[in-house]
């Protein structure tokens, strides 16, 4: 039987393919920073109604509010706002698959920084499957490169900033919801609204600074807005549960089966047939996660 931190995970990586292809496609419209907004801005009311229906649905309720819950929230908060820009930017750059390659080096971040600073000990067998998924998704972002590669390109350095502030969110968020000492998933609730919230006024504040104009431009494109909000909740809720189940490197490496997802959809709805070498990558990151799932 699948563990339910594994479930969470591939909600939560599903959503997610939802959620970044609105966001590709509101950024055209709007700057990454508005499209960034969106995500926090449309989506804080339906985390708020979702915290209230676990707090009603609990008997006693009593969470630990220490100091550093509020740091790490705010921590988290901030590097996850920085990530998403850089992301976004990501999306306009010609090497754009380098730049994918990279971000999806954050499995390892994770796993290295938190065994480093967060006491999250990995197995060897984690560990193996883990440099076997990230090679494989390494091989797969790749594999979509016409011509030579630039490693040192400005593409390269936005997905490596973004994969390690998200995986340095990750860890955040997981320590965050842990000392909260409740239930873990009340616990990712209450740290994923609180998240949010402050999300949402910073970068209300940072738009309404510097581009306040694009608040119109959100309101005028609401169904857009809406949607990327809506499935940024649902993704993140999913998210935060399983972090505050499991290891967040562990959740991180499941939830690059995204991929796997995106090229299956590809072949049986738009005939489109992956080559060789993204093949060969799909076979690594599926073996990875299958040592990750049953070890």
């Amino acid at each position: 039987m699948i563990e339910t931190w594994a479930l969470c995970t591939l909600l939560a990586a599903s959503v997610q393919s939802l959620r970044t292809a609105g966001q590709r496609h509101l950024v055209n419209e709007v700057s990454p920073l508005a499209a960034t907004l969106v995500r926090y801005l449309f989506g804080l009311p339906l985390a708020t109604i979702y915290f209230l229906f676990l707090w009603l649905e609990s008997e006693s309720l009593t969470p630990v509010f220490k100091p550093s819950f509020f740091a790490m929230i705010v921590l988290g908060g901030i590097l996850q706002i920085i990530a998403t820009i850089l992301m976004i930017l990501l999306f306009s750059e010609r090497n754009f698959a380098v730049g994918s390659a990279y971000i999806r080096c954050e499995i390892l971040f994770t796993a290295i920084i938190g065994t480093i600073f967060f006491t999250e000990l990995i197995p060897m067998m984690g560990w193996i499957a883990i440099v076997i998924s990230a090679f494989g998704l390494m091989i797969i972002s790749l594999a979509k490169i016409n011509g030579p590669i630039n490693i040192w390109s400005r593409s390269a350095f936005l997905g490596l900033s973004a994969g390690l502030c998200f995986s340095i969110t990750s860890l955040l968020v997981r320590s965050a919801s842990l000392s909260l000492e409740v239930g873990p998933v009340i616990a990712a609730a209450i740290t994923l609204v609180s998240m949010v919230a402050l999300q949402t006024i910073v970068c209300s504040a940072w738009l309404l600074l510097y581009k306040s104009n694009e608040f119109m431009l959100i309101f005028d494109r609401w169904r857009l807005s809406l949607f990327v909000g809506v499935t940024s909740i649902i993704g993140s809720s999913a998210w935060f549960t399983a972090f505050a189940l499991e290891r967040a490197a562990y959740v991180k490496t499941l939830g690059q089966i995204e991929l796997v997802i995106t090229v299956l959809i590809s072949i049986f709805f738009f005939k489109e047939i992956p080559n060789r070498i993204e093949f060969c990558g799909i076979v690594f990151l599926i073996v990875g996660v299958l040592l990750l799932l049953t070890f």
